[in-house]
């Protein structure tokens, strides 16, 4: 039973997360530690395998539709990469109470960017001509999203995703479609510290990444002919329970009520 469960929250995570270029990991980790008790540091190398398989089933559709920037994505990744594994082998030195922590607070910021954007129109909407800017605030904040994946499980999407909207200059749909070409690569890296150390379950992450792969590749077809805008804002909403329920956690972690 635990494993269709396992297979339905991939399904969802895979797809959504496809659509908004984040990879699902923000759905997934809560899901496993809040709603199945697993212990988060099996969660988040499980969650980072289903963000690499995300990535196969998305990021091929939007290269073949030229909606992923490739010279973009190359020249984020580098950066992504050396932070991911670098937060990979340093994740076992932090308490899970701290992880949990940081984990609410990158939910509410991820919401907060989801709920009220701050570009322009145009840029938000996707497709017609740009030329990225600001490159170093953009390799810089590429080498934060390597760490967080690492610690979150995330793939690093929830930061690259707004740091090439609004810092960049880089369409929505653009940005999305090329953060999922750049998060497999990063949750590969990001994965390597924790199965050296033992904590990547197979048999955890199998079903996850089998309802990952499925549901990333119905939501990268999706996401090229469907408007995000009011998907964007019901995302934020979830995102923000979900924070609240892992502050909580990290919380009575440290500093438990009696």
């Amino acid at each position: 039973m635990t494993e269709w469960i396992l297979l339905g929250a991939g399904l969802g995570a895979g797809f959504l997360g496809a659509m908004l270029g984040i990879g699902g990991g923000v759905i997934l980790v809560p899901a496993m530690v809040l709603g199945l008790g697993i212990p988060l540091e099996e969660a988040v190398p499980a969650s980072l395998m289903c963000v690499v398989a995300s990535s196969c089933g998305a990021a091929s559709s939007y290269v073949e539709h030229r909606i992923a920037d490739v010279r973009l994505a190359l020249s984020l990744e580098l950066a992504t990469v050396a932070g991911a594994v670098a937060g990979g082998f340093v994740a076992g030195l932090i308490a899970p109470a701290w992880i949990a922590l940081v984990f609410g607070t990158f939910l509410v910021y991820t919401s907060a960017n989801l709920a009220v954007p701050r570009a322009p129109a145009a840029a938000l909407a996707g497709g017609g001509t740009y030329v990225p800017t600001n490159y170093p605030l953009g390799i810089g904040g590429s080498l934060v999203a390597g760490v967080l994946s690492a610690l979150l499980g995330v793939g690093g999407g929830p930061i690259k995703v707004p740091l090439m909207t609004f810092g960049m200059g880089v369409p929505f749909k653009v940005a999305a479609a090329t953060s999922n070409l750049m998060i497999g690569i990063t949750a590969a890296a990001s994965v390597a510290g924790y199965a050296i150390r033992g904590h990547l379950n197979l048999g955890l992450a199998a079903p996850l990444v089998v309802g990952v792969l499925c549901g990333a590749t119905l939501g990268s077809r999706f996401m090229v002919r469907v408007p995000t805008s009011f998907l964007k804002r019901l995302f934020a909403v979830v995102l923000f329970v979900l924070a609240v329920q892992m502050l909580w956690k990290g919380g009575t972690g440290l500093w438990p009520i009696r």
